[in-house]
């Protein structure tokens, strides 16, 4: 195998002979309902994760978390510390409750793997482990060293992982993310917009409703006022959106409400839009006289931006879909993950998971024979340093 080309199919081929226990394993990891709230729920698929990578030649590290399963790390144990590093990243947390299966059952049908967590992102790290596979199978060589970082939180902001992903993430040459792509036609996340959350309390002055209401100052009211200068700061040609996504307040609808609180989603492209809107929201005066306000957040998970090096990663992978025939394409996505954070310390590709649909929805589903082709990609990419 001398050219591009010929590698490429000589990967397809052995990953074809291997189709078969590539899609058992990514059903076993299915059949572990693991969502990110519930800690226990991520011993078994773990645990399955752990023996896999063991018979890869992989040293495997896990720590537990203190409000999540906690996450694996792992790396070869036989490598060229001389070597520099490049990072994968999964998560197996899904946003499914458990008992999911009961109602929306893993089934193959019409070319489709269906099943919670299926294309968000199991998918994805049964593709780390067999594009690994494939490595050692094939004797490919590599001059970056593959470590992999999974986390059992990061649907719910990866709160207590992103310690490490910063840490693995600085001493990396790069990260490859296997989150789901965009659409049907796979295409590559080379950009994600960046999230905040702000919560807004207002505290007012109770009194009665029906004999005193001029003693009261509202603070429903209040907020009412504040959610349409909030509505004002969207900009979306710039891409910044600022949502009042919660709100709650009162005690009695004979009562002149004396607290009450919004939760606002905020979105941007870029990290100067971040300070930007974070300052306006952060400068809300009060709109009525003698109320309290109070504004606390920020933004958790910087944008993913376009940058010079996340660009040549994108290229990179466009060269190696043209050898394994594969016309790759590139979007932005309207939602973070970890390449947010991998993003701002080293050159990030994202969305190198497997084409389907439904992520959060009740119709998940990946195309099957995709599950071979972007492992395939994977593959390539690990084995090309430029």
């Amino acid at each position: 195998m001398s050219t591009n080309t010929d590698i490429a199919t000589g990967i397809k081929k052995y990953l074809t002979i291997q189709r078969k226990e590539m899609i058992n394993f990514l059903k076993t990891l299915v059949s572990f309902e693991t969502p990110s709230k519930e800690q226990d729920s991520q011993k078994g698929i773990f645990d399955v994760l752990l023996a896999k990578l063991e018979t890869i030649d992989y040293e495997t590290i896990y720590m537990p978390g203190k409000h999540s399963g906690g996450y694996l790390f792992a790396r070869p144990k036989k490598r060229n510390r001389k070597l520099p590093l490049q990072l994968l990243v999964g998560h197996c947390d899904t946003v499914w409750p458990l008992d999911t299966l009961k109602k929306m059952p893993l089934m193959e049908e019409d070319g489709k793997i269906k099943g919670p967590g299926v294309y968000d992102m199991k998918a994805g790290l049964t593709q780390i482990i067999f594009a690994l596979k494939t490595l050692q199978d094939l004797n490919l060589s590599h001059n970056l060293t593959p470590i992999i970082l999974i986390n059992s939180d990061e649907e719910i902001g990866s709160r207590e992982s992103t310690t490490i992903i910063k840490r693995l993430a600085k001493i990396s040459k790069r990260a490859f993310v296997l989150e789901p792509p965009l659409g049907l036609d796979g295409k590559l996340k080379t950009a994600r917009k960046g999230l905040g959350r702000f919560t807004i309390r207002a505290k007012g002055k109770a009194s009665h409703a029906g004999l005193d209401p001029t003693k009261g100052i509202n603070a429903i009211v209040e907020l009412a006022h504040q959610v349409q200068k909030l509505y004002a700061m969207n900009d979306f040609e710039r891409g910044i959106t600022v949502n009042v996504g919660m709100i709650e307040g009162g005690v009695s609808a004979n009562v002149i409400a004396p607290e009450s609180t919004a939760v606002i989603d905020v979105r941007v492209f870029k990290d100067s839009d971040g300070n930007y809107i974070t300052e306006k929201i952060k400068a809300l005066k009060p709109y009525l006289k003698d109320i309290e306000l109070h504004v606390e957040g920020g933004i958790g998970r910087p944008p993913m931006e376009k940058t010079v090096r996340n660009q040549e990663l994108w290229k990179l992978a466009k060269c190696q879909g043209d050898a394994l025939g594969i016309q790759l394409e590139e979007a932005t996505a309207g939602g973070g993950s970890d390449g947010n954070t991998t993003s701002q310390f080293t050159a990030t590709l994202d969305g190198l998971g497997t084409p389907g649909d439904g992520a959060h929805a009740s119709h998940e589903y990946i195309i099957e024979n995709q599950l071979l082709e972007r492992t395939a990609l994977l593959t390539l990419l690990l084995i090309t340093d430029s």
